[in-house]
């Protein structure tokens, strides 16, 4: 004999779930529309234009950043976790990136051009490119200050001095500069090769240009939770029924409240 097993998730009857469903709804439609103003209040950002000149290795070879648009008045840059001394990309920019190839051709084909930008050299990105069997745009930043002025990258004498300005505020470094190795930001550095100080002078971001009358010009970054959105993975979790679920795991060594996942082709199934 079998026994059912009896959830402890409040239950109802099909009345009582439509009632909710359609209470919800109506967030959800609230929430639709303040996501809309809030994106027009992002294209209504004063532009700023870019005079410094940046250059980046790519598999076509040295490319500036007007090149990087490929004929496009759009730019997208996504400030991808992988440093020089970098054994391999960060895992959460990695989770980020595996939707990448799916709509940028898309994107391509509306007057839009998706690029990953990280500082490790090119061949280094084709490599781990390679292995994931991406085929998204990539290109190296390697010797040039376009991660830096873009904050999403920092020298070692920045990290040093305490704080740092990242997602426009200040922000304390000094306790993941103490982190222990199995900690979450000690694992996720040690997945990348590297150690924590390394591992957090680089940081994720997104960036977005337009390119109008031969000039380039900064419209847009967004950090931290601002990348939620860009996680096609979170926004399926969202709607799952036990949502995110990140819980704490137990034990040195293991992936934590937020780590839970891995690169794709390391999980076990």
């Amino acid at each position: 004999m079998t026994t059912r097993a009896m959830t402890k998730h409040r239950t109802g009857t099909r009345e009582e779930w439509l009632a909710a469903r359609r209470e919800l709804l109506e967030a959800e439609k609230e929430l639709t529309h303040r996501g809309d103003e809030v994106a027009r209040q992002r294209q209504e950002l004063p532009w700023v234009r870019i005079d410094k000149a940046y250059r980046f290795d790519t598999d076509e070879g040295h490319a500036s950043l007007p090149d990087l648009f490929k004929g496009r008045s759009q730019l997208l840059i996504y400030h991808f976790m992988f440093g020089p001394d970098f054994t391999a990309g960060c895992p959460s920019c990695s989770a980020i990136a595996d939707g990448f190839n799916g709509f940028v051709v898309h994107l391509a084909n509306h007057d839009v051009m998706l690029w990953a930008v990280s500082r490790a050299p090119l061949e280094k990105l084709q490599a781990y490119k390679r292995r994931m069997g991406w085929t998204f745009p990539w290109a190296s930043s390697f010797g040039s200050d376009f991660n830096y002025d873009f904050n999403a990258a920092y020298t070692k004498e920045q990290q040093q001095s305490g704080s740092l300005e990242y997602n426009y505020r200040t922000m304390d470094v000094r306790r993941a500069l103490e982190a222990s190795p199995d900690s979450p930001v000690g694992v996720v550095a040690a997945q990348a090769g590297t150690d924590v100080a390394t591992f957090t002078r680089e940081t994720p971001g997104m960036s977005a240009f337009a390119f109008e009358d031969g000039a380039v010009y900064h419209t847009y970054s967004a950090y931290a939770r601002g990348l939620d959105s860009l996680w096609g993975m979170y926004q399926w979790l969202d709607r799952a029924p036990r949502g995110r679920n990140e819980k704490m795991s137990e034990g040195a060594g293991k992936l934590r409240s937020g780590f839970w996942y891995r690169r794709h082709d390391e999980y076990e199934d």
